[in-house]
This record gives C-alpha cells, structure tokens and sequence, in this order.
C-alpha cells in the first residue's frame, strides 16, 4: 500500500513538472502566461506507435533537445498502449506532443465522407489515453481530409468531429486541450478552409488551432517569392493559432531551413505560432533530420529495419541539415506576448466563405451533420456572424512546391474528389 502510494505521489509530481498549454484568440499560451511558438519534428519512426518504446525515446528526445525542439507530431498511436515512460521522456526535455487521432480506419473520408459513432469513440479514446499528460499541446481531428479542391464539401465533417469532441472533453472535466486540424496547402482553397472552420461565431463547432502543411519555401528563396508573404496575408490576425504542421522542403537540398527566421522573426511572428519540420528519421524520401543507422536494401528485413531503413538505435544527426535548423533556432527566441496583455478582441472574425468557381463548395454556414451522418444530399444554411474575410489568392500565387503530406500513410493525398451535396437531417 505505501509503495503503492508513493508511486502513485510521484506520478502526480511528474505529470505536473512541465507548465500546459492553452489557446486564447490567435495564440497559444503556457499556463503560467507566456506565449508559446512551436519548434517541432514530425515524429512517426514506422507506421505503428512510436510512444512505447520509451529507451527510444528518451534517445530521441535528448538529441531533439540539442536540436532545439520543444514539441513533437505524431500521426498514428495505439489508444490500449501505454505511453507514460515515453510522454515523460519527452517532457523531462522540455518537449510537447501534438497528436492525431484518427486511425487508418477510422479518419473521414474526403469523398465519401461520414462521422459516426466507431469514429468518435476511437478519437474519444485517444483523447482519454492522452489528457492526463500535461506536455500533452494539442490533438488533431484530420490530416490533410481535404487534398484537391473538389473534396471541400467534407469540411462540414471536419467541424463536426471538433464539435463532438471539444464537448467531449468538457464532459469529462479534461483542461481544455486545443483540438485542430492540420491542412494541405492548396492554393484553390486558401483561405476558403481556414476561415470556415472558425467562422460561424460558435466557438464550441471550431477548431481551436489551424496547421498547414506547406512546402512552397525552397531554397534558395525569399519571404515574397516563396508564396510566404501570400500565407502571411491570409493569417493576418486569425482567429486562432495557426501554424505549420509540415515544412521544410527539400529541393533542390541540402535543406537550409532559411524560411525559419521569417516564421519566427518580423515577417509573420505576430501571426504565426511556429512550425514543424519534416521529419525526425530519415527515409527514401530523403526528409530525415536524423538516421539509425546507414541504408540498407528495401527488400531487406531484419528487427527495426523497415523499407531499407533502420527505425531505432542511437539516432545520428543528417549533415548539413541538422545543423542548419539548430543553427537557426538557437538564434530565434521570440518572447510574443503575455497573457495577461493579450487583447483577444484584436484578431479578426472571419465570414463564412460562399462558394467559389475554383472549388470551394460549401456556401456559407451550413448546418453540421450530426452524429451518424453520411453525405448525401443537399445543404441547409444556419445564421452565421459577420466578418470580414482576408484578400483572396490572385492567379499568380505561388503554389505548393512539393504536393501534399509527406507523412507515412498520408490520408489525404492522392485521392480523387467527386462533386459531391451535404445534407443535414432534422
């Protein structure tokens, strides 16, 4: 019994050794008030957990914090495992998880789209698995859903798995854990997404933060030719946090991560709350910030060797690319704002898109579907609050240089849309 509960003692003392993380208007703040930017690695090493194994982590997280990290993502976790000695490893470094919790059965389709109860109750459980972490930043309710223009009448599904599990989590008496969506950078359909999944003026059915997985800054390039300055003027005082939940392109390499000191520096630091950098481990696609270990032969097969690739061991930093990013955040130290002096009323209330001839299909605010819903018919308008939308992309923006997610089993990419009519049953 004593034993039993001095565990028990020390568990509470280490799930509250690293301050939380909370949103207000269009930032993220720790719990003791200060703002907070993300410096992150996609953090997926196969396609299977990477939050068991906690001797691999705890190698991992003290390299990352040599490298200056302070928040990992990660795409696919098994909600039955336990991930204590990894989440403390992590959190022992300083570094916060960011989580997605679909699965490679439950996520919601982009052209077919449904939200029913197997869905909600997986999401839910990752959420239960997860709450109690307090380096636990945020989880994710989708990944790149939407990957071509004519997949948007799935956006209306998006926010409603927001809205079920932010009420959720408040029935269950969890902090309020941000909950977002992360976004393929889609020229067609900026900034139509991004300002319908806060639109509305019910906080309780929008995401509380908005990732974008871009990667139209390749080197060598500038804030204004890079398509930066267009993202910038999009998120001009959002809402929300946004941030890039994917970056770093690798063309033509090595990477040099100059895009780092726009994000974090005078050009966009007012609006945006960070990035995170594709990827931790290096693989075929040559994204790899660190690897375990030389490239084998991809039929190879052996204990931790995947694809030809070693997925565990001591990682070892890619040169140059390692450095140049450590190079770069050892010297972007933003200190933002404090809470305390955060006006929320400062950001903007963004108005409902209308449909668009490049795509977008959702006209205005429409009625969610409930739980149990499949797409099928037509669409029902709701009141929406007024607001005045950023300026929409000219022709000549510059696009994606690199198409779409990069991550291991991206759900999004490569899947064809159809036109397809929501319906909303009363």
């Amino acid at each position: 019994m004593l034993s039993s509960l001095v565990l028990a003692l020390c568990g509470a003392t280490l799930s509250y050794a690293i301050p939380t993380i909370e949103t207000a208007g269009g930032k993220f703040f720790t719990s003791d008030g200060k703002q907070f930017f993300i410096k992150g690695v996609a953090y997926q090493l196969t396609e299977n957990d990477p939050l068991i194994d906690t001797e691999q982590c705890t190698r991992d997280a003290s390299l990352m914090k040599k490298l200056g990290a302070n928040t990992i993502r990660v795409y696919h976790v098994d909600a039955n495992a336990d991930h204590s000695g990894c989440m403390s490893a992590f959190a022992d470094a300083g570094i916060y998880a960011m989580i997605d919790m679909d699965t490679f059965d439950t996520y919601i389709l982009p052209n077919d789209p449904w939200w029913n109860q197997t869905q909600f109750d997986s999401f839910s459980k990752v959420m239960d698995t997860f709450h109690d972490y307090d380096n636990l930043l945020g989880l994710f309710v989708g990944n790149e859903i939407i990957a071509i223009n004519n997949q948007s009448l799935a956006a209306p599904f998006i926010k409603a798995s927001t809205r079920d599990l932010k009420a959720y989590r408040d029935s269950k008496g969890y902090r309020k854990i941000p909950i977002g969506y992360s976004a393929t950078d889609i020229a067609e359909l900026r900034p139509w997404l991004q300002d319908y999944l806060t639109c509305g003026g019910n906080s309780s059915e929008n995401i509380d933060f908005y990732g974008l997985n871009s990667y139209q800054w390749c080197d060598p390039t500038t804030f204004q030719t890079s398509g930066y300055s267009g993202l910038q003027t999009q998120a001009k005082d959002f809402p929300v946090p946004i941030f890039f939940s994917e970056t770093g392109c690798n063309k033509p390499g090595p990477r040099l991560f100059n895009d780092q000191p726009s994000i974090f520096g005078p050009d966009m630091v007012n609006d945006w709350s960070g990035s995170i950098i594709y990827e931790w481990i290096e693989e075929s696609n040559d994204y790899g910030l660190i690897s375990y270990g030389p490239a084998a032969d991809p039929t190879a097969t052996g204990k931790d060797v995947v694809g030809g690739f070693t997925r565990a061991g001591t990682p070892t930093p890619v040169s140059p690319d390692f450095d140049n990013l450590s190079k770069h955040w050892a010297t972007l130290t933003p200190t933002g704002i404090s809470k305390s002096a955060y006006d929320t009323k400062a950001v903007s209330t963004r108005a409902c898109p209308t449909s668009t001839a490049s795509g977008w299909l959702v006209n205005g605010n429409v009625a969610l579907p409930s739980l149990g819903e499949t797409l099928t018919g037509g669409y029902s308008s709701v009141p929406s609050a007024t607001g005045t939308s950023p300026a929409t992309p000219s022709p000549s923006e510059t696009k994606n240089s690199v198409s779409g997610s990069k991550e291991i089993a991206g759900m999004g990419a490569g899947l064809v849309g159809v036109m397809m009519v929501f319906t909303v049953w009363f």
